[in-house]
């Protein structure tokens, strides 16, 4: 799981930009539009949707979009039907990518990923070539300021929790999917605060980046995906050291 918790940290920094944009918000809208569709609307029996719901209040989406969102999928209010679809590739340096879609036009949407692939130094891969390096996990990610290392290893490991492990200053908890959400709320009933929680896909092993201009044509890649509008979520396997991401950064 080396890091994960690196680029989780990127991706929160990113999302107030989106926000701003508007695009965090539509791309939360798709997901519980088609959450409840697939599922019903009742967050506690769809925990799709229930996930969903969190993300949105997390990101101050106002309960109203989240209600027409949800009316949307279950077909109470009109609406465009998505589809879901997952694309595979590889970027620079033999970084592997998965890239989960919602679109209501496949062809538009297939025909935009491979383009930024082409454009960002890297290329499409076929169905299967690349999904079998990840797997998904529950990963709830915790400041060191927050909590004391015992005390929450206890608290997570008493609750059905994986494993734990420390990265620069926070804790990273992994988790089965089904087990995801009775570790993140005895987190939080313990009243230590969560900085970041998510069911994503996490890698078996990593690429290590220790160049600067490759790091920059990996997130290049990985932004690229990201900012399109059909785009959900963008999985990888690199890691990039600490000194390298400080310098990007700045």
């Amino acid at each position: 799981m080396s890091g994960h918790s690196k680029w989780a940290s990127i991706k929160h920094k990113k999302a107030a930009t989106d926000s701003k944009r508007g695009k965090l918000f539509t791309k939360l809208i798709k997901e519980l539009t088609v959450g409840a569709r697939e599922g019903g609307g009742d967050p506690d029996a769809n925990p799709r949707l229930r996930l969903a719901i969190q993300k949105a209040k997390d990101s101050n989406m106002p309960k109203d979009n989240i209600e027409k969102a949800i009316k949307k999928g279950t077909g109470e209010l009109p609406g465009v039907i998505y589809e879901s679809m997952v694309y595979e590739g590889y970027g620079p340096s033999g970084v592997a990518v998965l890239v989960d879609v919602l679109t209501d036009n496949k062809n538009r949407a297939a025909a935009e990923v491979r383009s930024i692939f082409t454009k960002k130094n890297g290329n499409m891969a076929g169905a299967g070539s690349v999904a079998w390096q990840f797997k998904q996990k529950g990963v709830i990610i915790v400041s060191k300021e927050k909590s004391e290392e015992d005390n929450l290893m206890n608290i997570i490991l008493e609750n059905g929790a994986e494993d734990m492990q420390t990265e620069d200053d926070v804790y990273e908890i992994s988790t089965q999917p089904r087990g995801f959400e009775a570790v993140k709320k005895a987190i939080e009933s313990s009243g230590i605060e969560i900085a970041s929680a998510e069911v994503t896909m996490v890698p078996d092993s990593t690429v290590n980046i220790a160049d600067k201009g490759v790091a920059l044509q990996v997130l290049g890649l990985i932004n690229a995906l990201e900012d399109n509008d059909d785009v959900q979520n963008v999985y990888a396997n690199f890691d990039i050291p600490d000194n390298i991401l400080s310098e990007i950064e700045q």
